[in-house]
C-alpha cells in the first residue's frame, strides 16, 4: 500500500510538470553547453532560462545565480567562500544554534582552522533574537549565517532585522532558504541578504541540484576548481537535465504561491488539530505564529519518537530524537529550545506538501490515534490480536540485537567500582571479560552459567527466539562447557503485540534449546515497551580444563569459526535493503551454535576462546589480548565477511553499536593505512551470536582444522597470530 507521505522537509516528490519540462533534455536535447555546435547552444539557451526562472522568483539578476549540487554544496560555497575572501578583513562568523549541518559542520571546520565562531542561542520557539546577533559582532566579523526556516520545527527567523543590523556593522549575511521557498515569499531584497541557498529537492525539483545567491559586488572563492563555468565561480559541466528541473520548480513555486501556502497550511492544522483534540497534552515546538505553513513538530511525552514511527505503519515522517540504550540522542534543534527530555524524545515532525490529501491526513490520525493510545503507559490496549500474523519484530524495536549493550568503556567503569567477590571456588568471575561464570562444585565438577538476552534482530519471531538462544549458548561454549538447561528471560509488550508473537519465540528457542540437549524450564517476564529475549543458562565442566579469553600466548595462531558482518546486515534488514537470499544467509549465520566448534577445540586443547558478539572482533581480541598481557597481529584480507557487508556500511549502514565499539577500540589498535575507514567499522561491527575467536599453539592448527571440518564448522579462518606484549595491544595489517 502506498504510504501517506508526511515528510516534504525532507523531500519532496519531483512535480510532473517539472518531470515533463525535464524529459527532452533526458530522451534528446544532451550536448555540452559548453559546445559551440547546435546540440551545445540548445542545452546552453536551457541553461540560461532555467537561470532566469530562478533569479525571477529571487528577484534578482541572473547573473547572481549560480547552480550547484543542491543546499548542502550552496552553504558550503557561501561560508566556506565567504571566510577565505575576506579573511583579510577578520575571522569572525556569527551562525545560529539550530542550523543544518551545512552550516554548523561548516563552521566548525573554520574553528579548527583558526576562525572565530559565535552560536547565538534561540528561545523555546526556536527563534533567534536579533539583539543578539548584534551582541555578538566584533571588528572581526565577516559573515553572519541564519537559516531562514528552521527544517525540523518550522520556525521563521527574523532576516530581514538581522541583515539590517548585520549590514549597518559592515557584515556581509547569508540565509539557508532551502525549506522556506514555495512555502513562504522568498526575495532577495526583501530579506536584505548578500547569499542565499536554494536546494532543488525541497522544492518538487530532483536530487543533487542547487542554486547560490550572490549580491553583485560580494567576492567569494570558489568552492570547485577547473574550467570557468558559472562565471568564473564553479567548475563544472552544467547538470543541464536538473538545472532545468530546478527553473521549472521555481517558476510553478512562485505563480501560485498563496494558494499553494494555504492548502499546506489547512492540511498540516487539520493534523495539528486532530492530534489536540485526541491528546491535549502533546506540546508543539515553534513558533506559534512565525512558522512554515507546512510542518508540524509535536512531542508526545513519555513515548520514542522512533517506537512511535515504527508502529505507524504506512506513514512517512521524521523523528526529532533516537533513543540508545544508554541515552537519547536529541536533535541540536530541540537541544538549542531546551525542549525537556520527556516531550523531546518523543518528538515527531510532520510536514505536509502539495500533493497532501485531506483524505491522506484523516487517515493519517487514524493512525496516530491508535499508536499512542497503544504506547501511552495510561491508555488501553487496542486492537490486539490472538495470533502473529505479518509480524515484523524489528519495527517494535529501536534498538537491534547486542548492538544494544551499553558501551564497552561505560559497562567497565561501573565494574571497576564495584568490589569484587571473593570466594576461592569463583574460577572465573568479574575479574575477567569473560560472558559466562564457572563455580567450582568439587574437584572434578564446576558450574558454568551465564545469561544474555537482546532485543530482536530479525523479524520473524520464530527465528529471533532461535537467534537469542544460541547467542546465549554460546557463552557455555565459547568456555568449554556443557549446557544443562536455561531459563527464559522475556520482556514483552503485551499491549503491543498479540501473545501469539511471544509463543513463537518461545517456539524458535526450544527448537535450539532440543539441537543442544537441553531443556528449557521456566523463566521470567517483564511486560516491557519492546520485546527482549534470552536464555539464564547453566551448565557443567571440568575445572581443570576451562578455558577463558585470558591464556593467549606468544606464538599462538588466531582462529575464527564464523564470517562477521551480523550487525550491519541486520540494520540492513530493519531498512528492507536486503534480498531473501540474504536474510536467509543471515539468520542461519546467527542460529548455528557454537557447539560443533566448542568440541572440536576442546578434542584439540587450546589456550583462550571467546565468542564474538556485541563489543565486535576487535573489541573481544582487545579483550583477550588485554587479559593474557599480549598483543595480536591480523590480517584484514584473511578475515570472513557476509556477503555485501562492505557495500552496506560503505553506503552508511552502520549500527550505532558498531561506532561505538570502533570509538572504544581506536586508541589500541593500529591500523594500515591502507584499510579504509569502512573496513576498520567492519571489524568493530556489533556481532549477534557470532563465532568462537579461538588462541591455540600453532603445532595445533592442523589438528584444530580437521577436528572443525570433520564437525561441520564451515568457516574455519586462520585471521593472525599472538605476539609479545607492545603498544598498541592489536595491529591490523591490510
Amino acid at each position: 500500500m502506498k504510504p501517506i507521505y508526511l515528510d516534504y522537509n525532507a523531500t519532496a516528490p519531483i512535480d510532473p510538470r517539472v518531470a515533463k519540462a525535464m524529459l527532452p533534455f533526458v530522451n534528446e536535447h544532451f550536448g555540452n553547453p559548453s559546445s559551440g555546435h547546435v546540440l551545445g547552444v540548445t542545452t546552453k539557451k536551457a541553461v540560461e532560462k532555467a537561470r532566469k526562472q530562478i533569479a525571477d522568483a529571487l528577484g534578482c539578476g541572473v547573473d547572481e545565480v549560480i547552480f550547484t549540487s543542491g543546499g548542502s554544496e550552496s552553504n558550503n560555497h557561501a561560508v566556506k567562500g565567504i571566510a577565505d575572501a575576506y579573511r583579510y578583513k577578520g575571522n569572525h562568523i556569527i551562525t545560529s544554534a539550530v542550523e543544518h549541518p551545512s552550516v554548523t559542520e561548516v563552521c566548525r571546520y573554520l574553528e579548527g582552522r583558526g576562525y572565530s565562531i559565535t552560536f547565538v542561542p534561540v528561545d523555546e520557539h526556536g527563534m533567534v533574537d536579533p539583539r543578539d546577533v548584534e551582541s555578538a559582532i566584533t571588528a572581526r566579523t565577516i559573515l553572519v549565517t541564519v537559516m531562514h526556516a528552521n527544517n525540523e520545527v518550522g520556525t521563521v527567523e527574523p532576516i530581514a532585522e538581522i541583515t539590517e543590523i548585520a549590514h549597518r556593522h559592515g557584515v556581509l549575511v547569508h540565509t539557508d532558504c532551502a525549506q522556506s521557498i514555495g512555502k513562504i515569499p522568498v526575495r532577495v531584497d526583501d530579506l536584505g541578504v548578500d547569499l542565499l541557498t536554494v536546494a532543488g529537492h525541497k522544492l518538487y525539483a530532483p536530487k543533487g541540484i542547487g542554486a547560490l545567491y550572490i549580491r553583485t559586488g560580494v567576492k567569494l572563492e570558489s568552492l570547485v576548481h577547473g574550467a570557468h563555468h558559472e562565471m568564473h565561480r564553479r567548475a563544472g559541466t552544467e547538470n543541464v537535465i536538473e538545472a532545468v528541473g530546478l527553473g521549472e520548480a521555481c517558476v510553478l513555486a512562485v505563480e501560485d504561491l498563496p494558494r499553494h501556502a494555504e492548502h499546506l497550511r489547512q492540511m498540516r492544522d487539520r493534523l495539528e488539530d486532530g492530534i489536540k483534540n485526541e491528546f491535549p497534552w502533546v506540546r508543539t515546538n515553534g513558533h506559534p505564529e512565525k512558522r512554515l505553513p507546512n510542518t508540524l513538530s509535536v512531542s508526545f511525552k513519555g513515548l520514542e519518537a522512533n517506537t512511535v514511527l515504527s508502529e505507524l505503519k504506512g506513514i512517512a515522517a521524521s523523528a526529532g530524537a533516537a533513543c540508545h540504550s544508554d541515552g537519547v540522542d536529541l536533535s541540536s534543534v530541540l537541544e538549542a529550545m531546551k525542549v525537556p527530555l520527556e516531550y523531546a524524545m518523543g518528538t515527531i515532525r510532520f510536514s505536509t506538501g502539495r500533493f497532501t490529501t485531506t483524505e491522506d491526513i484523516d487517515k493519517a490520525l487514524g493512525e496516530i490515534t491508535r499508536v499512542v493510545r497503544n504506547l501511552k503507559p495510561d491508555g488501553m490496549p487496542v486492537d490486539i490480536k490472538t495470533g502473529s500474523g505479518d509480524v515484523k519484530l524489528t519495527q517494535y524495536t529501536h534498538g537491534l540485537g547486542c548492538a544494544c549493550k551499553l558501551r564497552p568503556q561505560l559497562l567497565e567503569e561501573v565494574l571497576q567500582r564495584l568490589p569484587r567477590p571473593f570466594d576461592r571456588n569463583i574460577l572465573v568471575g568479574t575479574d575477567t571479560a569473560d560472558d559466562a561464570a564457572v563455580f567450582k562444585i568439587d574437584d572434578n565438577t564446576a558450574i558454568v552459567q551465564t545469561v544474555d538476552f537482546f532485543t530482536p534482530i530479525v523479524d520473524d519471531p520464530f527465528q529471533f527466539g532461535a537467534i537469542a538462544a544460541a547467542n546465549s549458548l554460546s557463552d557455555i561454549y565459547a568456555m568449554g562447557g556443557r549446557p544443562l538447561f536455561a531459563l527464559n528471560v522475556v520482556g514483552f509488550p503485551s499491549n503491543r503485540l498479540p501473545m501469539g508473537v511471544l509463543e513463537e519465540i518461545l517456539g524458535g528457542a526450544q527448537s535450539k534449546a532440543d539441537e543442544a540437549g537441553i531443556s528449557i524450564i521456566g523463566g521470567h517476564t517483564v511486560d516491557d515497551t519492546e520485546p527482549k529475549y534470552g536464555l539464564a543458562v547453566t551448565g557443567l565442566i571440568d575445572p581443570k580444563h576451562v578455558v577463558t579469553n585470558r591464556n593467549a600466548r606468544p606464538g599462538d595462531v588466531l582462529v575464527l569459526t564464523k564470517p562477521i558482518g551480523t550487525g550491519v546486515l541486520s540494520t540492513a534488514l530493519k531498512r528492507d535493503l536486503l534480498e531473501e537470499n540474504q536474510k536467509e544467509t543471515l539468520v542461519n549465520t546467527m542460529a548455528s551454535l557454537n557447539r560443533a566448534a566448542s568440541e572440536a577445540m576442546q578434542t584439540v586443547g587450546v589456550n583462550a576462546c571467546t565468542d564474538v558478539t556485541g563489543f565486535g572482533l576487535l573489541g573481544h581480541l582487545l579483550e583477550m589480548m588485554n587479559g593474557s598481557d599480549v598483543s595480536a597481529v591480523i590480517r584484514v584480507g584473511t578475515i570472513p565477511i557476509l556477503p555485501r557487508v562492505v557495500e552496506l556500511a560503505t553506503s552508511g549502514v552502520i549500527p550505532g553499536g558498531t561506532q561505538d565499539n570502533h570509538n572504544h577500540t581506536a586508541p589500541s589498535v593500529d591500523y594500515d593505512e591502507g584499510i579504509s575507514e569502512v573496513k576498520r567499522l567492519v571489524l568493530n561491527d556489533a556481532q549477534t551470536s557470532g563465532g568462537l575467536l579461538i588462541s591455540l599453539p600453532e603445532n595445533k592448527i592442523e589438528r584444530l582444522t580437521r577436528a572443525l571440518k570433520k564437525k561441520g564448522v564451515e568457516t574455519v579462518a586462520v585471521i593472525g597470530e599472538v605476539v609479545g606484549r607492545s603498544e598498541p595491544p592489536i595491529k591490523v595489517e591490510a
